[in-house]
């Protein structure tokens, strides 16, 4: 196993749907496949096609190009020992050879939304993916291509049952196939090809291993059926494509021809060009060189360091510029949800559905700095849609239903998040538009709401007190208990309570500057908010911890402070709003620097306490248990720069660069980030290979 290559790459198509896999081909996770398709939009993803396993007949020799983990620990065949190369941009692209012959294969997933904003349109029968092999050799090859298939929640594995059945309908160069669960029928869709030869041959293939799901202690065993499989005679230069869709034929389809792959890409390409226009053009085409960068070489690189730099293939993926790689990154988070008929931000990669939190974090860096305005409008008009008893849904379902509402922040990120968009764009009829939402979140926090939230009446701070719940981003229950519940007046709740006043303040001043017919309410509304956000900054002083140099993470219902170093107190320091002082600021960047900083992010527990876990491994318990007790988030290195650029603006930034975007470049997902990393070095990246959060914030700041 050393020997393999198992980073990851990822398709998306704007639906939900995605593909994954490794570079040595081989299928490590219940998530690797390549036909994830989304039947209700981001939701129901199924897994339909699971991959093509290939061998290559030439003159004297059949060459096995496949790679597989089987339950045994045995990997059979060795196809990967074949592969010379792969090639992310613009699309995933492996190559088989030895001295007379090669093979490449490359995957597309083309998109499947029309417009921009909530305008956008989704186009549900577009759910694809494209593949196509070229041969390249001094003989006539034959290639064989069996098809491993499913029909299964993405999250579980199949198994081979006497109930589960898969029909075929075989056609010129096309099957239909659909899964049947002891009368109940699955998701039909059908492949074809442009040229060869499809012979129905129905088998199991039983015990596939997936060593990825074995460390974290999940179900690691797979059957996958195979209904047939396809034999083409290739001469030199020939190619095979072929289209795996969801649904039925349509008559009217355009004719799969080797262009169509072609087109695909080429589409994808314009689609992008569109969206960023001269954004992309401006990156250039130098390679970022670190040894510019403000903090290059300064505290952060000595820790770097990740599994899997041995053994790797050459990622021949730095023929364009890093940023147009993050833009291109930040695009895969944007879909389209069905139940709301609007835009949304998936949360992660693989496993992740749109959360309210992570979706309003995140926009700053998904829409504002990309300059897609009319985007981050659609997503805060639907977030603002939905609010109800004050509260910004943290979770839409997936079905006509009320959206979940266990978040104490959220509401409060979309008013942090509205006023950067109106700072950017000077939309202010879109302020007249959502006014009423921010008051109705601002009388709800005041008079008090669900999970008993409300406005402490004696100094102006929020607070909450639920049993069982976890209403702040360090969410984690084991059991059906928070493993930091963090109840009472947590810091960075507080601080962005005191941004909010500070933006209802300005917004009712300026409406008030607009003739709507109520000028003087708005004025006094103005001042009100304003005198409300000064006894919420002098009230924020009881977060202060003199002994230490740094904020209380929170204070407990009972008044007790808890003295823990996490990252929430630089989260209060980075808001457009800060009601700290600069000697605050400083010290508590000085501790985090030196307790929280790694080069992927912050950790979320100073190593220093106790309750410190260094390394996140293990099973679903615990893992949870260490989820926020000292595990790196990369989205945290946001808030540290602002709040660094805050108050520190003329020292460089003790941040190197470097780690980070060589593992966006080149490590575990590969032209993505992370979802989490290790706090203890040589912090291994973990959880999501790709995070919506992570990958926003670096845009936000790596300009």
């Amino acid at each position: 196993m050393t020997d393999l290559d198992t980073r990851e790459w990822l398709l998306t198509n704007g639906l939900g749907s995605f593909a994954s896999g490794t570079v040595s081909d081989v299928r490590t996770r219940t998530y690797h496949g390549w036909l994830f398709a989304a039947i209700n939009p981001p939701a129901g993803r199924k897994l339909l096609l699971s991959h093509l396993e290939a061998s290559l007949e030439i003159p004297g020799k059949v060459i096995a190009l496949g790679t597989n983990f089987w339950g045994s620990g045995q990997i059979e065949p060795k196809g990967y020992k074949m592969l010379h190369n792969f090639d992310v941009n613009p699309v995933p692209k492996w190559l088989w050879g030895e001295e007379n012959w090669q093979l490449s294969r490359q995957l597309v997933m083309p998109y499947g939304w029309v417009g921009e904003g909530r305008e956008k349109l989704p186009m549900l029968n577009a759910q694809r993916t494209l593949i196509q092999y070229r041969y390249e050799g001094k003989d006539v090859g034959i290639l064989r291509l069996r098809l491993l298939i499913g029909d299964r929640d993405f999250h579980h594995q199949q198994s081979e049952s006497e109930k589960l059945q898969f029909s075929q309908l075989v056609n010129q160069h096309l099957v239909c196939l659909q899964a049947n669960f002891g009368g109940e029928f699955g998701t039909p869709w059908h492949l074809r090809w442009t040229q060869g030869e499809y012979q129905a041959d129905g088998v199991w293939y039983w015990n596939y291993g997936l060593p990825e799901e074995t460390k974290r202690g999940l179900g690691d065993r797979e059957d996958l059926y195979s209904p047939g499989y396809l034999i083409a005679n290739l001469q030199p230069g020939d190619t095979v494509t072929l289209e795996a869709k969801v649904g039925l034929p349509d008559p009217q389809q355009p004719i799969l021809s080797p262009d169509s792959f072609v087109e695909a890409v080429e589409a994808e390409q314009e689609r992008l060009a569109q969206i960023f226009g001269w954004r992309l053009e401006e990156a250039g085409e130098q390679p970022f060189d670190f040894a510019q960068e403000p903090g290059a070489g300064r505290r952060g690189a000595g820790e770097a360091g990740e599994q899997g730099e041995k053994n790797q293939l050459p990622i021949t993926n730095y023929q364009s510029p890093i940023w147009q790689k993050l833009l291109k990154a930040s695009d895969q988070f944007i879909v389209y949800r069905a139940s709301i008929a609007g835009p949304t931000v998936i949360a992660g990669y693989h496993w992740f559905n749109d959360w309210g939190r992570d979706t309003l974090i995140a926009l700053p860096g998904l829409t504002l700095v990309t300059q897609r305005f009319d985007l981050a409008k659609g997503i805060l008009k639907t977030f603002g849609h939905y609010c109800r008893h004050g509260l910004i849904p943290n979770a839409f379902p997936n079905a006509d239903s009320e959206p979940f509402y266990n978040s104490i922040d959220a509401a409060l990120w979309w008013i942090e998040t509205l006023g950067l968009y109106l700072e950017a764009t000077e939309d202010w009829q879109f302020l007249v538009e959502q006014f009423p939402v921010v008051q109705q979140i601002h009388k709800a926090f005041v008079g008090g709401t669900r999970y008993n939230i409300q406005v402490d009446a004696i100094d102006g701070l929020i607070c909450w007190d639920a049993n069982g719940v976890a209403l702040t981003w360090m969410d984690a229950l084991v059991g059906g208990l928070p493993v930091t519940p963090r109840r009472g007046k947590p810091v960075e709740i507080n601080a962005l309570w005191y941004s909010a006043l500070c933006w209802l303040s300005q917004w009712a001043e300026r409406l008030s500057q607009i003739d709507l017919g109520n000028s003087v309410r708005l004025n006094n509304q103005a001042q009100r908010y304003g005198q409300q956000a000064e006894q919420v900054k002098a009230s924020l002083q009881k977060f202060w911890n003199p002994q230490l140099g740094y904020f209380y993470d929170f204070i407990a219902p009972d008044d007790r402070r808890n003295s823990q170093i996490r990252p929430n107190a630089v989260l209060a320091l980075s808001l457009h709003h800060c009601g700290f002082s600069e000697q605050q600021g400083r010290q508590v960047l000085d501790l985090a620097t030196s307790c929280l900083l790694t080069p992927y992010g912050l950790r979320s527990l100073d190593p220093g306490d106790p309750e410190y876990v260094g390394i996140y491994e293990g099973n679903s318990e615990k893992r949870d248990r260490s989820y926020h007790q000292g595990t790196v988030w990369t989205w945290l290195i946001g808030a540290y720069i602002r709040a660094w650029e805050r108050f520190y603006p003329e020292e460089k930034l003790p941040f190197n660069w470097e780690p980070l975007i060589n593992h966006f470049l080149s490590s575990a997902c590969i032209n993505s980030i992370a979802e989490i990393f290790d706090g203890d070095a040589p912090h291994i990246s973990r959880g999501a290979i790709a995070q919506a959060w992570s990958v926003a914030e670096v845009i936000r700041h790596f300009r």
